[in-house]
C-alpha cells in the first residue's frame, strides 16, 4: 500500500514509524493546499489528513483510493457522503487526548480563581519591588472548593474534567443535552446549569444545536463574577458578546482555547488589551506529547485493520 501524509505539521516532532512500518511507502507534506491536494493524493491507495479538506472531486478522481485516515476526531473536512459512494472508509483518532484536555482545562480554571497570569506580570513590572508589605495581594484569589462547576457536553472530556473538579472539592452538575427537550436523571436543564454554576466548562461538538449558544442573552444569565471555560470549538461562544460581558464584569473571566477563525489570521475581537481576566490559549489543549502519540497509534492500528479486513474506527461505512 502507498500511502501520503498531506500535513504532518502537528506531529512533526514525532517518530511516524508506527504508521510508515504498516504501508510499502509513506510520503509526507508538513502542509499541503487546496490547488496541491488533486497531484499529491494521485496514485496513493492511502491519504492521511489532519486539517487538509478532501473534497468530493478530489476523492471522485484519485483512482486507487481504498482508506482516508484522518488524524484527529473531526472529519468535517472530508466529503463523507462521496467516500460512501466510492466505498472507500473513513476512520479517525478517538479518545487519545482526554487527559491532555482535562489538564489543560483545569489549569485555565485554577489560573482564573488565582490570578496567576496576572500576579505573575505584576512581579516581573517591578510591583512586588516596590511593595510596602512581603506580599502583593491586589488582585482577588477565590478558593474552588465548594464552589459550582456546570458542564456543557459531557463525553469523554466533560467526564474527566469532572473527575478532577470533584477530587478539587467542587459540586459538579451536567447539563442536558443541546437540542433535546428531555431532562433524564443526573442531568440539569441547560438554562439551569447557565444560571446556578460558578464555573461553566464546555465540551459539546459544534452543530446547528450549539452554534453561538452562549450568546449576549446567556451570558447575561450567567450568575455574576463566574467564570466560562471553552475548550471545545470556537463557534459555540460569541467571541463579541463574551469580550463585552468580561468588560462589563458581569461575567468575572474565562478561558479559551478555541477561536472562530484558525489561525486567526484576520485577528479576534478577543484579542482587545482592554479584556480584563481573559486567557488565550492556541488550540493546544490537545497537543501533549501523550496525547499526540496516541493519534500515531491509533493510526496505525487503523492501517492494519484495514489490511486485515477489518474496520477500525470507521465513521462511514
Amino acid at each position: 500500500m502507498r500511502a501520503v501524509f498531506l500535513d504532518t505539521e502537528s506531529l512533526d516532532d514525532l517518530d511516524l514509524s508506527p504508521i510508515r512500518d504498516c504501508v510499502d511507502e509513506l510520503v509526507c507534506y508538513r502542509g499541503t493546499s487546496p490547488d496541491q491536494v488533486d497531484e499529491r493524493i494521485a496514485g496513493f491507495e492511502l491519504v492521511i489528513v489532519n486539517k487538509v479538506v478532501l473534497t468530493g472531486e478530489s476523492i471522485a478522481t484519485a483512482d486507487g483510493l481504498k482508506l482516508i485516515c484522518v488524524v484527529a476526531t473531526g472529519v468535517n473536512n472530508v466529503d463523507i457522503k462521496v467516500a460512501c459512494e466510492r466505498n472507500i472508509p473513513v476512520c479517525n483518532a478517538q479518545g487519545y487526548g482526554v487527559t491532555s484536555v482535562a489538564q489543560h482545562v483545569i489549569t485555565q480554571m485554577l489560573a482564573l480563581h488565582t490570578h496567576i497570569i496576572d500576579y505573575d506580570r505584576a512581579v516581573r513590572a517591578g510591583d512586588w519591588a516596590r511593595a510596602t508589605q512581603f506580599c502583593l495581594l491586589d488582585y482577588p484569589i477565590v478558593e474552588v472548593e465548594g464552589r459550582t462547576l456546570g458542564i456543557v457536553g459531557h463525553g469523554a472530556l466533560g467526564q474527566a474534567v469532572g473527575r478532577l473538579a470533584e477530587a478539587l472539592g467542587m459540586r459538579v452538575i451536567v447539563s442536558a443535552r443541546i437540542g433535546s427537550d428531555d431532562v433524564p436523571e443526573g442531568r440539569v436543564a441547560f438554562g439551569d446549569v447557565v444560571e446556578q454554576a460558578d464555573v461553566i466548562s464546555l465540551h459539546c461538538p459544534l452543530n446547528d444545536d450549539t452554534r453561538n449558544l452562549f450568546d449576549a442573552d446567556v451570558l447575561a444569565r450567567m450568575k455574576p463574577g463566574a467564570f466560562l471555560i471553552n475548550a471545545a470549538r470556537g463557534g459555540i461562544v460569541n467571541e463579541q458578546a463574551l469580550s463585552d460581558a468580561l468588560r462589563s464584569g458581569h461575567l468575572g473571566g474565562a478561558a479559551v482555547d478555541v477561536l472562530t477563525e484558525e489561525p486567526p489570521r484576520n485577528g479576534n475581537v478577543l484579542f482587545a488589551d482592554d479584556i480584563p481576566n481573559l486567557i488565550l490559549t492556541p488550540h493546544c489543549a490537545w497537543g501533549s506529547f501523550g496525547a499526540r502519540s496516541r493519534i500515531i497509534e491509533q493510526t496505525a492500528e487503523n492501517i492494519h485493520a484495514y489490511l486485515d479486513g477489518r474496520r477500525v474506527r470507521c465513521v462511514n461505512l
